[in-house]
């Protein structure tokens, strides 16, 4: 008897150093895969892994770091505006300088993130990080999955692009440049309107895209052109004094314009809008102000 349970315990003590053993050895395991062959691998991803691929990034994330990569997924690109992302893979210093803004140099956790109020990014450029509850926002992308582990950094996914601030370029200037306001950048031009705009500001503006002035009754523009104390009356109806950001917008009932003129703002079941016009697209900061985009041509009361 003696013998038999001397035999049981030894067996019982080997098994017990084995399954110690193994956990041991999942624990210590090492991460294999860089942040690029995650991506690859996950499904998610493709539009990222071919804007990486495009700038010749790839070579860079696949390097010894460590990064923390704050990665759109591909329903994040397909968020953008029609055409940029083919605009982006045309302009591959642009398009690297949006994917670094991505990355932050250093392994930073989510327990990190959720005490930072901002990180800076690869690309130079500030990025904002807030927390409100178990909600992590990136500038205006929210934190979907975190703490992603490659062997050489972590990835946190986000459900939208996060876009570096155009500082370098005036109102005027990005509206030029962005090709959907190109009605908008006439009427400034043939109301004199395009050095007030270049001025130092701020100047918060609400810019109609080519398809508002479109759905203006024919003839209306043509008939603006020819009158142009009435377009410039219109086109400071759109100009607010200051830098009003969306998250100051949100919380007006009214605002004073350049005109002299108050429009009204309001907030419907999530939208905002400024008279009858739809906010589309916010905060695209310039260097001296800021834009909001609207789905069509604010009136005065008198026009």
């Amino acid at each position: 008897m003696r013998k038999i349970i001397l035999t049981l315990l030894v067996v019982f003590a080997a098994s017990s150093l084995a399954f110690a053993g193994g956990n041991r050895s999942k624990e210590m395991e090492p991460v294999s895969k860089s942040i690029v062959e995650i991506a690859v691998e996950d499904g998610r991803f493709s539009t990222l892994v071919a804007a990486l691929q495009a700038a010749d990034l790839v070579g860079t994330l696949e390097g010894e770091g460590p990064f923390t990569v704050f990665a759109p997924t591909d329903d994040a690109f397909a968020m953008l505006p029609e055409g940029t992302v083919d605009a982006l893979l045309e302009d591959t210093e642009a398009l690297s300088e949006v994917l670094l803004y991505h990355v932050v140099p250093g392994n930073v956790m989510a327990s990190d993130v959720v005490s930072l109020s901002s990180a800076e990014t690869a690309s130079g450029e500030e990025i904002s990080i807030n927390v409100d509850g178990s909600t992590v926002m990136i500038n205006e992308a929210r934190v979907v999955v975190a703490d992603i582990e490659a062997s050489n950094g972590v990835i946190h996914v986000v459900d939208s692009v996060l876009l570096p601030p155009a500082e370098s370029q005036s109102i005027v200037s990005i509206a030029v440049e962005d090709g959907r306001f190109s009605t908008l950048v006439a009427a400034l031009q043939a109301a004199d309107l395009v050095g007030t705009l270049e001025g130092e500001g701020p100047f918060t503006v609400f810019a109609p895209t080519d398809d508002a002035f479109a759905m203006l009754p024919e003839g209306t523009v043509d008939a603006l052109l020819n009158d142009i104390p009435t377009l410039q009356s219109i086109l400071l109806y759109h100009v607010v004094p200051g830098n009003v950001m969306a998250s100051d917008v949100v919380s007006l009932s009214s605002a004073d314009t350049a005109s002299g003129l108050e429009l009204s703002i309001s907030v419907e079941n999530g939208a905002v809008k400024i008279n009858d016009a739809q906010v589309i697209i916010t905060d695209i900061v310039a260097s001296n102000g800021v834009i909001h985009v609207i789905d069509r041509v604010i009136l005065p009361p008198s026009a």
